[in-house]
């Protein structure tokens, strides 16, 4: 019988801080052939090629505005032919921008306070300092840390340019961590105990009060199958707090796990696959 095919998309050139997009995806591709036929391409060509694929699994692809013409053809013309793409395109977390993150916000979640306008700043906690970002903004691309005093003219600087921007209140947290999962399924938790050092991670073993946070965010996507990444903040007072919920291309620093958490998250990976096929 036929293997299914897929179009693995990724950008291994990708000049990340502190990660090798390559490794990671020359990690998975070459356990995933075990399953699949597949074909590599960078996220820019991945719409001329789908057509001959399964489906269209997307990886560590970068930065959306690095090519986001492109990847507005590609959504277009899958949603017009019915290509499966892994993650579906369904997502309500980064990959539709930042305005979740508003959502969740106005609907009571455990989510860093966040604003898309001035007129909104009594929303927010009094601070000292806030943190202005662009709404389609990246890997802290565009990421200003603007003092209280000044927050006023830094706002009315981006409306005259009509620049679409996210506004929170620079929280003090004691670190980061993130939780990974296939599906719907935990899969394991990495942390950085440095909050100056966000990519310097270690294993992370999760209580079930952690897990139960998580899983919140996971559940309220609610993808069918795909890889998501959760990534919070715990704060001095030992609150869980959403930083992002990652479901189009999280980078996943399986290097950092351990030899069987690799080996569990890519069998995971391959069967999540098999299952979006139908």
């Amino acid at each position: 019988m036929r293997r299914p095919s897929i179009l693995y998309v990724s950008n291994l050139a990708y000049p990340a801080k502190g990660r090798r997009y390559c490794d990671e995806d020359i990690h998975l591709t070459s356990h995933l052939r075990t399953h699949f036929d597949i074909a590599i391409c960078h996220p820019e060509d991945a719409t001329a090629l789908m057509h001959n694929h399964d489906t269209v699994v997307i990886r560590n692809s970068g930065p959306i505005k690095d090519y986001e013409p492109a990847y507005h053809a590609f959504r277009t013309q899958a949603k017009a032919t019915a290509q499966r793409v892994y993650n579906p395109l369904t997502g309500k977390g980064d990959m539709a921008g930042k305005q979740y993150m508003i959502d969740l916000t106005n609907d009571g979640y455990p989510v860093i306070p966040t604003i898309d306008t001035a007129d909104h700043l009594d929303r927010l906690p009094q601070t000292t300092e806030y943190v202005v970002k662009p709404k389609s903004g990246a890997d802290s691309h565009g990421l200003e840390f603007v003092a209280e005093s000044s927050l006023q003219a830094n706002l009315a600087d981006k409306a005259r340019t009509n620049d679409q921007i996210l506004i929170q209140p620079k929280i003090d947290f004691r670190y980061e961590v993130s939780f990974y999962f296939v599906d719907h399924d935990f899969q394991y938790a990495l942390n950085a105990p440095d909050p100056t050092q966000r990519w310097e991670l270690s294993r992370y073993e999760p209580t079930a009060e952690d897990l139960e946070f998580a899983q919140r965010f996971v559940d309220w996507n609610d993808l069918d199958h795909g890889i998501q990444r959760v990534d919070a903040c715990r704060t001095a007072q030992g609150d869980l707090l959403l930083v992002e919920l990652e479901d189009l291309n999280p980078y996943l620093s399986l290097d950092r796990t351990t030899d069987e958490a690799r080996a569990r998250f890519t069998r995971a990976m391959a069967a999540s696959i098999e299952r979006s096929l139908g």
